[in-house]
């Protein structure tokens, strides 16, 4: 479920060492961007598989937290800090001069990102929400996620979800992988209070891959990111993993420029300031693909924050502000569902006929089965 940086003025390169850029840097307009911040001053918390701090891309920018997970892997296995050092590279690519402040609450070997801990009442994902939060991260990058919203909600984790918005840190997540699968929505992307990050490819439109849901608020590259790998050297890595690491990145930028920036204004920046998809935000891609130089310079002089506290009253439900449950698809899944299930029935209407005919006709041919050879018949598919 997992994917250059040079600045157009003479100032130090835009990258952390030795990391390679393609083309992200154009789309999301970073040489601009990189004009007004590179992430003085910010610290972006990865929640992920750990990162291995002495690769030469990340290296002296690591911060390294505990490991929430627990499963007694190894920062010297191979098999540990593969996705998370991935994500901290993409973050850096983006903002070359923030901290990574480095909690592991997952690993590379788990099916499901580690989630199944949740059915068993434990959330290493609230528990490194909190810890990023009280030790000084800025923004927190949440490149996991797996299931329905509503079968793997998860009271300490909205709680800790809440604690981060509260104390001004925000929240993005990715949105999913499975928009040319089964297209589920996915925990933490569908929590309110969270960010989520679709992924685009060449040209702006949706990956294949990205999930399409009503959650969606912005976009940013996901195919052919180069990125850390945590044995050395780099790979290419596709998905919605790399493109919240982008986005979180932006968001970096957004914050050493404007350090007094709050969620909502974050949010507010990024979706108002993104590349606007024709016919306005849809769930596809949100409301775009983000715009860093836009957005760096929007948090100069951000908009008036709005939000405020309130008692919370009736039943609890997961929605969006404007009250869309987040657990349901958006209209604009039905007619491929509608149509897939049309398909569906067709075919079993033809195989069922199909297979009636050809017994039929078996019993015809019995007679002179014995002397005459069969025909070869259509293969099965």
């Amino acid at each position: 479920m997992l994917s250059g940086l040079v600045c157009a003025w003479s100032a130090a390169p835009a990258h952390a060492a030795g990391t390679p850029s393609s083309w992200e840097s154009s789309a999301l307009s970073l040489p601009t961007a990189h004009q007004l911040s590179q992430g003085e001053g910010v610290t972006v918390a990865v929640l992920d598989t750990g990162v291995a701090a002495d690769h030469p891309a990340v290296r002296g920018r690591v911060i390294t937290g505990p490991d929430f997970r627990e499963d007694g892997m190894e920062p010297a296995s191979p098999d540990w800090g593969d996705h998370g050092t991935a994500m901290a590279s993409d973050v850096l690519k983006v903002a070359p001069k923030a901290k990574i402040l480095s909690v592991r609450v997952n690993s590379d070997k788990d099916e499901g990102d580690g989630y199944e801990d949740l059915q068993r009442g434990v959330s290493p994902v609230a528990k490194g929400i909190q810890y990023a939060v009280d030790h000084g991260a800025d923004v927190i990058l949440l490149s996991l996620g797996t299931g329905e919203v509503g079968e793997f909600k998860n009271e300490d984790e909205v709680a800790a979800i809440g604690y981060a918005v509260s104390h001004g840190v925000p929240l993005l997540a990715g949105a999913g992988n499975s928009g040319d699968e089964l297209n589920q929505p996915s925990a933490p992307a569908g929590y309110a209070n969270v960010i989520a990050v679709a992924a685009t490819k060449q040209g702006g439109g949706r990956a294949d891959f990205s999930t399409v849901h009503e959650y969606n608020e912005v976009a940013a590259p996901g195919v052919d990111i180069t990125s850390a790998k945590n044995t050395g050297g780099f790979w290419s890595v596709d998905g919605t993993s790399p493109a919240t690491a982008l986005a979180s990145g932006v968001v970096a930028l957004m914050l050493s420029h404007n350090h007094e920036l709050t969620p909502a204004q974050v949010r507010a920046i990024l979706t108002s300031t993104a590349r606007h998809p024709d016919g306005g935000p849809n769930a596809l891609l949100g409301f775009g693909q983000i715009n860093a130089a836009a957005a760096v310079k929007a948090a100069g002089s951000p908009p008036v924050d709005k939000t405020l506290p309130v008692k919370h009253k009736g039943k609890q439900h997961f929605a969006a502000p404007a009250g869309t449950p987040k657990t349901t698809h958006p209209d604009l899944e039905q007619g491929p569902w509608m149509l897939g299930l049309g398909v569906a029935g067709v075919g079993l209407f033809m195989t069922i006929g199909g297979l009636l005919l050809a017994l039929l006709g078996r019993r015809k041919s019995d007679a002179g089965a014995a002397m005459t050879p069969p025909s070869p018949g259509p293969f099965p598919i």
